[in-house]
């Protein structure tokens, strides 16, 4: 009798565990998925009226009430997990109870009213419209500038981003923790950001009060010409505002409805373009910015273009387009450029744009455009995947930008470009090299040459192999572009300063795009993965950043020297020490420019 007693504690204290711990799984499922405050609500009375319930009947010992509770529990989970789907909701500028407001602005294009920062020293304008919707007969269209709006338009919220793939909520969180080791739990974000074709919008970052003549950054976001948005923390404009310069970013057409290239869209384009209706529309942005940046205090006469990844690769096309002459006077590339012969970074052919575009049509049974116009953007937006770069299509860009640079046709007065220590990282977690399969890597890329690089790289274990793929492979895509835009820019007397960044943290380290957070100004106050070592690196990248926007020189009497990279090998490194160091990897570099034929001739 006592060991029967005795093992129905036992019992309990399991069941007990089990609740404990599924109890906590669901509420942690619950905050991943961004789930409205009322399912919290719902689901903690529910569970404890299902616990009683159990503790009541289970005296009866019977299998079935046992599985009866759990059934009923995942069922009421789910009900609740769904009714509290989480709405779709645009994005605060400033994600606090009433914010305070500007003052009303008259653009060219209407009244603009803005919001203030929590503690009133930036004001931003958020989801200003700079273009028509491109939409219905609009899409895969030149973009069309916007006309008047009447009344004053509160720029308090930032607009839809543009059309991409999206992912339930839950896998965004998860991406968070264990790709960027940074999660906060919020009651403050239980919705998602819509997605339109109706994304052309742009927003601006100043400092509060009345302001005049001051530089202009105007920023591209990355993401591979198919996602991103303008509103993300890392390259928020708040940190340099409060440093005061103006900063302004942009959504823009992604995938298939940025890149879709098409012969009867070339036909019916007055200007006989297709495949760029994204770049199209960063260059409308600029025209906005430059007629209308001095009624916010910014300098038209002084706009930098800057952006990261995909957004360097926009930056890098519009330097070369005749479309943005005397739009921006100097330029920041982070992690891309397209100065290759053959750029390797959402870049391709128009020949290749094309031959995409008709399969896409065939793959979806269309065979005009005017019937791709009818399908939904929900149907399209998988396109993505294949429609997402750049080309030349003979308007916006006229020629490959490399002969463009032989020929001294290019836009910026200044520049400042570098990328990150480990690059490739990100993209080979799921696809890095091993000892068996480094030297097929190694020939399907590299071909007649790839002997030459196996001299250089001999790998005899399989973190050796690893490391040396995602050295290869981050230089064949981001390192050697940046130094053959380097050396195009020398040959032309453009001032030319290039960094290193090599700073590891907790969070994404010299990964892909880790530098924006520090670039930026943007280390949150309380964020536990960086230390006052990464503040203080913020701080200098961050004045040498300013430094530049202001009069195209990063260096002032105070910061470390930082040489033009005149040998195409003197680069900046930020990371533990800040100092002038060489290039690494010429060896390679070397080969890559016989693959493409390279020559400043």
């Amino acid at each position: 009798m006592e060991e029967d007693k005795r093992e129905k504690r036992q019992l309990s204290l399991g069941f007990q565990i089990a609740y404990a711990l599924v109890f906590l799984l669901m509420l942690a499922v619950l905050e991943l998925n961004k789930n409205t405050i009322v399912g919290f609500i719902l689901f903690v009375p529910v569970s404890a009226a299902l616990f009683l319930l159990y503790l009541k009947r289970v005296r009866k010992e019977r299998r079935l009430i046992k599985l009866g509770f759990w059934a009923a529990w995942v069922l009421a989970f789910g009900l609740i997990f769904f009714i509290t789907w989480p709405p779709v909701k645009p994005v605060k500028a400033v994600n606090c109870k009433d914010p305070g407001k500007t003052d009303a602005v008259a653009t060219a294009n209407g009244y603009v009213q803005g919001v203030l920062t929590e503690d009133g020293k930036v004001e931003i304008y958020a989801g200003i419209p700079y273009a028509v919707p491109p939409v219905g007969e609009l899409r895969w269209k030149e973009t069309v500038a916007v006309d008047h709006w009447d009344g004053i338009l509160q720029a308090d919220r930032f607009a839809p981003m543009s059309m991409q793939p999206t992912h339930l909520p839950i896998y965004d969180s998860l991406v968070q923790i264990i790709g960027f080791h940074d999660y906060k739990i919020s009651l403050k974000d239980n919705f998602v950001p819509p997605v339109s074709e109706d994304s052309l919008y742009l927003n601006i970052w100043k400092p509060a009060g009345k302001a005049e003549d001051l530089p202009v950054v105007v920023y591209i976001h990355g993401g591979s010409l198919k996602t991103g948005q303008p509103w993300y923390a890392d390259y928020s404009g708040e940190g340099l505002a409060r440093e005061g310069v103006i900063v302004v970013n942009m959504g823009y057409r992604l995938g298939v409805f940025g890149y879709f290239a098409n012969e009867e869209l070339q036909k019916e384009s007055a200007d006989g373009s297709t495949g760029n209706y994204g770049l199209m529309d960063q260059i409308t942005a600029l025209q906005w910015i430059k007629k209308n940046i001095a009624v916010f205090g910014g300098d038209p006469e002084n706009i930098t273009l800057a952006g990261e990844s995909a957004g360097a690769t926009s930056v890098s096309a519009i330097c070369v387009s005749p479309l943005a002459k005397g739009l921006f006077k100097r330029a920041v590339l982070e992690s891309s450029t397209v100065a290759p012969v053959n750029p390797t970074h959402s870049f391709r052919s128009l020949k290749d744009a094309l031959r995409s575009g008709k399969k896409l049509m065939e793959a979806y049974g269309c065979m005009t455009v005017d019937e791709m116009r009818k399908l939904s953007a929900s149907d399209l937006v998988s396109a993505a995947e294949t429609e997402h770069h750049v080309t030349v299509d003979g308007y916006v860009i006229t020629k490959q930008p490399y002969e463009s640079y032989l020929a001294g046709e290019f836009n910026e007065e200044a520049v400042l470009h570098g990328y990150n220590g480990r690059e490739a990282e990100s993209f080979l977690l799921f696809d890095n090299a091993n000892l068996k399969n480094f030297e097929g890597k190694v020939r399907s890329y590299f071909g007649n040459q790839a002997g030459e690089v196996l001299d250089i790289y001999d790998p005899n274990t399989n973190e050796e192999a690893k490391e040396a793929w995602i050295e290869i492979w981050g230089a064949v895509f981001f390192d050697y572009p940046h130094y053959c835009l380097n050396r195009l820019e020398v040959k032309n007397n453009v001032p030319v300063y290039e960094y290193w960044f090599t700073k590891d943290n907790g969070r994404l380290g010299p990964w892909h795009s880790g530098e924006e957070v520090y670039l930026y100004g943007n280390i949150p106050d309380d964020s536990i993965l960086y230390d006052e070592n990464d503040r203080k690196l913020s701080e200098v990248m961050k004045n040498y950043y300013l430094n530049f926007a202001k009069n195209g020189d990063p260096n002032d009497d105070v910061l470390p020297e930082w040489k033009q990279n005149l040998a195409s090998e003197d680069l900046m490194e930020f990371g533990d020490n800040n100092s002038m160091v060489k290039e690494r990897k010429h060896e390679l570099f070397a080969i890559l420019d016989k693959m493409q034929g390279w020559s400043l001739d």
